[in-house]
């Protein structure tokens, strides 16, 4: 599994799948089930109750794996739910340093679920600061996103992660934004990646699920344990659904890209734009690292407005094509304001000091035509301006 053959256009279509045996039906069936039959007691065919095994679910934890160069994939039933049970793996008094630019989410499981059970967490910009400074020895685990969520800051991965090595913590990181189509981190070094799956994975925004891989076979094994022993897992259905998705994850993330490097050259001639975060760009602060470690740039892009939370707040309620929503990575373009929706958790003086302002705005680029998306955004500015 963890040798990949075949370019990734190809390994999205067809890696961990295989024509259905009984039938050959070439999609991997649903396997709507909750338990399965045994012929003797204790004798089965490898399936016994679906919270431990189903085929489906097997099936896209095989293809993620291949395309993240796994050699072992365990899905969740959401992003959160992988990233919990990650955390569980630690040991009592567990110590964990994490990126000081973490989705709102990510912060909240921390901080106040977390820290409450003998787990400490301390935040560094892992982007910026020498991983020596940053990651100091008796750490257990580094979690990291790359690009941030939602400054789109890039750390270099494989700096991190032979600091973890040395010092005998592991590192983990959120590949959501990147995702195995331009950044696979484990070919860098990193022991773990996560992804909301819920995100480009699936991308259509109609499945809630995470998903770990990994090639350590303890750590495999241990999440693995917990997967069953916790009952965290995806119906077969979800499972189902994003493993449809993956098969164009490759032509949609491309088309993301498109349409990103399309509106980022707009937003960066707007007068009224004070600050753009895309790691295209040679003077954003990632860009060598991102050119480095990354095939592309990805879909999404944030900005800040010249404007308080009011004008803000009108400008991401006017637009007309994109949707304001939380969420990310599907095939309609969203936008959001990360001080009150995906952001909101994270104490406001604390995003003041990390730039994300009242005025930030994340965009979530779809496959729609760029022109279009390019016009919703100006009539939108113009509308705001009347409020």
């Amino acid at each position: 599994m963890k040798e990949r053959s075949e370019h990734l256009d190809t390994a999205v279509v067809h890696a961990g799948q295989a024509p259905e045996p009984t039938t050959g039906a070439v999609m991997p069936p649903v396997f709507q089930t909750s338990t399965y039959a045994q012929p003797w007691p204790a004798k089965h065919t490898g399936y016994e109750y679906a919270r431990t095994q189903n085929p489906t679910r097997e099936a896209l934890e095989r293809c993620v794996a291949a395309l993240e160069s796994a050699e072992h994939g365990i899905a969740f039933g959401s992003g959160l739910a992988a990233t919990s049970t990650v955390l569980q793996t630690l040991p009592a008094g567990g110590r964990v340093v994490a990126g000081d630019d973490l989705y709102g989410g990510t912060f909240r499981l921390f901080h106040q679920v977390y820290s409450k059970r003998d787990v400490s967490f301390s935040l560094a910009d892992l982007t910026r600061m020498d991983p020596a400074d940053a990651i100091p020895e008796g750490t257990h685990l580094v979690w990291l996103e790359s690009p941030t969520n939602p400054l789109l800051k890039v750390a270099d991965i494989a700096a991190i992660a032979a600091r973890c090595q040395a010092i005998g913590a592991k590192l983990a990181v959120d590949n959501t934004f990147a995702t195995p189509i331009f950044q696979r981190p484990l070919e860098l070094g990193a022991d773990l990646v996560v992804h909301s799956s819920t995100k480009y994975l699936n991308g259509h925004s109609d499945v809630v699920g995470g998903i770990a891989l990994t090639s350590d076979p303890e750590l495999a094994t241990s999440l693995r344990f917990l997967q069953n022993a916790a009952g965290a897992v995806p119906g077969p259905w979800d499972a189902w659904l994003t493993l449809r998705g993956v098969k164009t994850l490759a032509i949609r993330m491309a088309k993301h890209q498109d349409n990103a490097r399309a509106v980022v050259a707009w937003l960066a001639d707007h007068p009224e734009v004070k600050r753009l975060h895309y790691p295209l760009w040679e003077s954003d602060p990632g860009h060598a690292v991102a050119s480095r470690q990354m095939d592309g740039f990805g879909g999404m892009v944030s900005f800040v407005l010249d404007a308080d939370l009011a004008r803000a707040e009108r400008f991401v309620s006017a637009t007309k094509v994109f949707t304001l929503a939380e969420s990310l990575g599907g095939v309609e373009s969203l936008l959001e304001l990360p001080a009150a929706m995906t952001h909101a958790s994270v104490p406001a003086e604390q995003r003041r000091q990390l730039g994300i302002d009242d005025g930030l705005v994340r965009l979530s680029l779809g496959i729609e035509h760029p022109d279009d998306l390019i016009a919703d955004l100006a009539q939108a500015m113009e509308a705001s301006r009347a409020g």
